[in-house]
This record gives C-alpha cells, sequence and structure tokens, in this order.
C-alpha cells in the first residue's frame, strides 16, 4: 500500500475519534444537565454513572444508524487519497464548529455538524451527484440518504416537545396531593432515567462516527465492503466515553438552567421523554439530534405547566443555533478544504 495513502488513512481515522471526543463533551451536558439542575446527583456522580452507560450503548445498540450516516456520501469513485481528504476536511468541519459552539456555550447539534461538513465539502470538491440525497426515493416513499436524516433531525425534537408536554401533564395528575418528600423518590428514579438517557445516546451518537470509520476504511483500501468491525465500534465507544467524563459545563448552565425551572419532577420526565425518542430513533437506524429532543424536551414540559414561565428568547437562541448549524460546519469544511488544495 503508498505510504501516503496509508498515513492519511490512519490520520482521518484519528480525526474521527477526535470527533466523537468532541461529541461526547459536547453532548455531556444534554443528559446531565437535568440531574445536576435538580440536585438529584453531585456533577461527579452524574458524570460517572453516565459514562459507564454510555459506553454500553455502542456496544449493545447495534449498527443502523452507521449504515445510515455512513452511506450518506459515494465516493468509491474517486481516487482514493482525493476521497479521504475530502472525508478528513469535513470531519475538521464538524469539529471546528462543535468546539465554537461549546466555547460560546451553544447547544447546537454534533449531528448537524457532521450532517453539514460532509455534505458540504463533498458539494463543493465532488459535485452534488455523491451526496445520497435521498429526495427523489422520498416521491416513491422510501426513506434514506440525507432525507432520511433531516426528517430525523426536524421531526425528533417536534416529537421530544408533544412527548414531553403529554408526560409532564399526565405526571402533574398522578402526583396531585402527595407530600413534597415525594422529590426525593423522584432525585432517586433518576438514577434510573439519565442511565437510560446515557444508553440510547451512546447507541445513537457513537454509531454515526462508527459509520463514519468504516467508510474510511473502505475508501483507504483496509475491509472490502461496508461492514463494521468490533473494533471500530469499541474505539468509538471509548472516545465518545472519554468525552462524556471530560464534560460541557458551559452547555450545562444553559439547558438546566436558562430553559425553565427545573425541580426534580421535571427533570425525570425531561430524561424519559428524551432517552425514549432517542432509543426508538436509532432501532429505525434514523440519526437524531440529543440536544435537540432534550432541549424541546424541557421546553415541552415547561410549556403543559407554565408557559410564561418558560425563557422563550434562551429557546429562540437555541433554535437559532441549530438553524445555522449546517450551513456553518458546511463553511468550515469548505474552508479546510480549498486550504488543503492551496497547499497540493
Amino acid at each position: 500500500m503508498d505510504s501516503t495513502l496509508l498515513v492519511l488513512t490512519i490520520s482521518t481515522i484519528a480525526i474521527v475519534l477526535i470527533f466523537e471526543y468532541t461529541n461526547g463533551f459536547h453532548d455531556a451536558a444534554n443528559i446531565i444537565a437535568t440531574v445536576i439542575a435538580s440536585r438529584a446527583m453531585t456533577p461527579v456522580q452524574s458524570v460517572l454513572l453516565v459514562a459507564f452507560f454510555e459506553f454500553l450503548g455502542p456496544l449493545l445498540g447495534g449498527t443502523a444508524v452507521a449504515n445510515t450516516i455512513g452511506k450518506l456520501i459515494t465516493l468509491d469513485d474517486l481516487d482514493r487519497e482525493l476521497a479521504l481528504t475530502i472525508v478528513l476536511c469535513g470531519l475538521v468541519g464538524a469539529i471546528a464548529w462543535n468546539l465554537l459552539t461549546w466555547w460560546r456555550g451553544i447547544p447546537s447539534s454534533s449531528s448537524h455538524a457532521l450532517v453539514g461538513g460532509l455534505a458540504g465539502v463533498v458539494v463543493v470538491s465532488a459535485g452534488s451527484s455523491h451526496v445520497a440525497w435521498g429526495f427523489a426515493e422520498l416521491l416513491h416513499g422510501e426513506l434514506n440518504g440525507v432525507a432520511k436524516v433531516v426528517a430525523a433531525l426536524v421531526l425528533s425534537p417536534v416529537i421530544g416537545f408533544l412527548v414531553g408536554y403529554v408526560l409532564h401533564k399526565t405526571m402533574l395528575r398522578l402526583l396531585r396531593g402527595t407530600h413534597p418528600s415525594i422529590n426525593r423518590d423522584l432525585r432517586h428514579l433518576q438514577f434510573v432515567t439519565s442511565a437510560g438517557l446515557a444508553f440510547s445516546h451512546g447507541a445513537n451518537d457513537a454509531q454515526k462516527s462508527m459509520g463514519i470509520l468504516t467508510l474510511v476504511l473502505v475508501l483507504g483500501g483496509f475491509i472490502p465492503t461496508f461492514d463494521v468491525p468490533f473494533w471500530v465500534i469499541l474505539s468509538c465507544s471509548l472516545a465518545i466515553t472519554l468525552g462524556i467524563l471530560s464534560g460541557g459545563w458551559q452547555i450545562v448552565r444553559t439547558l438546566g438552567f436558562s430553559i425553565y425551572k427545573i425541580r426534580p419532577v421535571h427533570a425525570l420526565d425531561s430524561q424519559m421523554t428524551a432517552a425514549g425518542v432517542i432509543f426508538s430513533s436509532s432501532l429505525f437506524g434514523a440519526p437524531v439530534s440529543t440536544t435537540h429532543v432534550v432541549a424541546s424536551s424541557i421546553m415541552g414540559i415547561g410549556a403543559s405547566e407554565r408557559p410564561k414561565a418558560v425563557r422563550w428568547g434562551k429557546a429562540l437562541e437555541i433554535v437559532t443555533a441549530w438553524l445555522i448549524t449546517i450551513p456553518g460546519a458546511a463553511l468550515m469544511s469548505i474552508c479546510c478544504y480549498l486550504l488543503v488544495q492551496s497547499f497540493i
């Protein structure tokens, strides 16, 4: 094998794992924010519990989402070095966006950043025909490619809002007239619900990098077909877990304290809602944004109880960040590609 191709393949694999690490510390806040805000656990307790179940998620969650993401772009007909360079630049764009939004404390979507980074650089470097858009198939009732990703990313926060709204209404009715000491039990239950949310997050988010890493192995000629190896699953699981352990404390403040005043019942309902929506999506191979689902569930819960108490201004800021993430990450990946090309 050509030494340049080997170095490029190894470098791209390393970048995939770095992206998964940034995904972990960027999204850690999504899982631990409500736990900390409701004082169910200390930050150390929450991170350790979440990290353990986050690690199990990719190992036991299957590869349906990995297959969806790994087949989002088709670069088989290109020169291998060019194809790997394109993937590498797409990942760098996604990482740069993750770091920027983490630094600013904005709970944006790592999933949107990944899709935007890859699609943007592929369109500029190889042409739009190399992106599996899936819109033509959508007319025939088939959901795949970018259409499947966009559908999942758009519908999941809507579902999260509605489920959170209905669940919280139901929970308030069930708890009506109970003694305030019930909050202690609600805090204890969060050990279970936060574990479930961590598992579902790992099962969905780590698979995105698993899909890209397997694609890199195919493009580099290391494996003949798209079939996710176990070491890829294990590597991505470790990378996202290490990211979770690093934490994303700026975003904790946004999700845990800036949208709605979180009490134990709100935290429990948000965790149940998000875990259910994310895990269901994973079973169907649909990549979703944990950030979107958790934030929208908190909004739905607040709206079901006291709509005027929801800080809709902060919610609007989050929605704005969602809308600009795909083009923002795409622009960063394109700039990276043009910079690389200027040195070749």
